[in-house]
């Protein structure tokens, strides 16, 4: 039954007055038309953002582009101390936050609750761990007692951060962030679908004390905000598609800016033979359909041993038919909403169309109209060709082809078969056996019996992907480095390396030719 906006505003406990708060923090953007927001869970506009034009983006830019001297002018220890600040504010203020973000999302709140959990972390780490990141460091002397060689790390301007619907608080935090710490200030472009989850994180990142300015939201279409952020900023972070993703390196490219793309997945995971197969079945469930399957990192090709295939697969199929669908503002339904009837649409269609072709569907395969308007039931197919369009194009939805392998090897080559390389997941109750497999998978990131939430949260560990699925690492020293230019500082103690008038040219060769083999044998270099 269809709501009216404030029916679902009062269900999710989020106020008018709210939202118009938060769009008011765009004022002043130039735009010549506005864009409805809607909710997945009812399909209800909640509201309106500018949809703003080239030169709008230009100013926003600019503004952030004056706030940015002062702020990197500030002492990185300040500067992690707002960070430190804000992510605990995040943490206090879960709750409404987690309302917010399931009006936009239509995720269901556990999920969310994941999702919310990652910032105060991410916070903590880079507050600790970014200082000495990118602080200073003396190198070796070029040549000992005469040159010396120190290394700083300087922001790099203006960051743009062009962030996804699918987890509209992680991912444009997880660049916000570092990019923030290193000295930068941020312009964030957040999917139109999702704007309000963005502009209340700025305003609490502001209430821990980022002066005005720093960061700055910018509203729109993506095929106008786009390309104009990117030709006035100094670095751009982009989660989304492997097909935009190619248009913003290339932009980047012609700009001569640096950037990091994390893109799309078709994220094997492999049960070995000596898997605990219900531990197994359990972890797929929870990887495969979180969010939704709106995941990038969510496993969508199941490979597993012959031996164990028929086990697993009731196993799996019994967590699967176990979760419940739907959308409340509690902890109670597992999994939520597809996020529009554009996405709905088309993990129906990859369903129907591989059945046409032949594949058997196991479980789910339905709409839920009954449940939400796009709602749909957590989808396993087997008998599915390895050149199929479902085995081979990311669905991104809660849908996942199982397959039986003979051996470890062909379970190895069935998940590197293909273009992309995000996430994978081992599964045996032999960890060294699992670490020797993931080795050989090609992906930046591998989880041994778990499917990703081990990865995503060592935060420690850079995280990225391989092929179609980007370029860049986010996490680790990694993922505040990028956003910063390295500069060398090299110093001679006795002025221009040259040799002194009364020595002569062929002595001085001999002489540095002597000392320079001396060096290179007491480093060891060249052996």
């Amino acid at each position: 039954m269809s709501l009216s906006s404030p029916a679902i505003l009062e269900s999710a406990g989020v106020t008018r007055a709210r939202l118009d708060g938060l769009t008011d923090r765009l004022a002043g953007t130039e735009s010549e038309s506005s864009i409805d927001v809607r909710t997945p869970v009812t399909d209800d506009v909640i509201g309106t953002i500018p949809d703003a034009t080239a030169d709008g983006v230009e100013t926003v830019v600019e503004r952030a582009r004056r706030a940015q001297a002062r702020w990197a002018a500030t002492p990185i220890g300040e500067r992690a101390a707002v960070i430190e600040r804000f992510g605990r504010l995040v943490a206090k203020r879960r709750e409404p936050l987690l309302d917010l973000l399931q009006l936009e999302t239509g995720k269901s709140r556990r999920h969310g609750f994941e999702e919310v959990l990652d910032v105060p972390l991410s916070c903590s780490y880079y507050a600790a761990v970014g200082p000495d990141a990118i602080s200073e460091s003396r190198r070796m002397d070029p040549i000992p007692l005469v040159s010396t060689a120190r290394v700083t790390s300087d922001p790099v301007g203006v960051v743009g951060v062009i962030s996804p619907w699918n987890y509209p608080v992680t991912l444009s935090m997880a660049d916000a962030v570092p990019a923030l710490l290193a000295g930068n200030a941020v312009v964030l472009k957040p999917d139109a679908k999702t704007p309000f989850v963005a502009l209340e994180l700025a305003a609490m990142l502001e209430e821990a004390g980022l002066p005005e300015g720093v960061l700055q939201i910018v509203t729109g279409e993506g095929s106008t905000v786009g390309p104009a952020l990117i030709d006035r900023v100094d670095y751009v972070a982009f989660t989304g598609s492997t097909e935009t993703g190619r248009q913003v390196a290339e932009r980047a490219g012609r700009n001569l800016i640096d950037c990091s793309l994390e893109l799309g997945g078709k994220n094997p995971l492999v049960v070995l033979d000596d898997a605990d197969v219900e531990e197994a079945a359990r972890g797929a469930a929870q990887g495969a359909f979180t969010n939704a399957g709106q995941l990038c990192l969510a496993p969508e090709r199941i490979y597993v041993h012959e031996s164990c295939f028929e086990a697993f697969l009731d196993a799996f199929v019994g967590e699967t038919r176990s979760l419940s669908l739907g959308h409340t503002f509690d902890y109670g339904p597992d999994v939520g909403s597809l996020i529009d009837d554009a996405q709905h649409t088309r993990v129906a269609d990859t369903v129907d169309s591989a059945v046409e072709d032949g594949a058997s569907l196991v479980s789910g395969g339905r709409r839920r109209p009954d449940v939400g308007p796009y709602c749909y039931e957590p989808t396993i197919l087997t008998d599915v060709e390895p050149d199929a369009d479902v085995a081979c194009e990311e669905t991104f939805g809660p849908v996942v082809t199982v397959t039986p392998v003979p051996d470890a090897d062909s379970a190895i080559d069935a998940a590197n078969d293909s273009p992309y390389g995000l996430n994978a997941s081992v599964w045996s109750q032999n960890t060294d056996r699992a670490r020797e497999v993931a080795r050989r998978i090609d992906c930046g990131t591998v989880c041994i019996n778990d499917t990703y939430l081990t990865g995503w949260a060592a935060l420690d560990a850079p995280m990225g992907g391989m092929g179609d699925s980007g370029i860049g690492r986010r996490h680790g020293p990694e993922g505040i480095r990028r956003f910063t230019e390295s500069k060398t500082i090299a110093t001679s103690r006795t002025g221009p390396l040259v040799p002194p008038d009364f020595v002569p040219t062929e002595w001085f060769v001999r002489g540095l030719s002597t000392l320079t083999a001396l060096r290179r044998r007491l480093l060891g270099w060249g052996r």
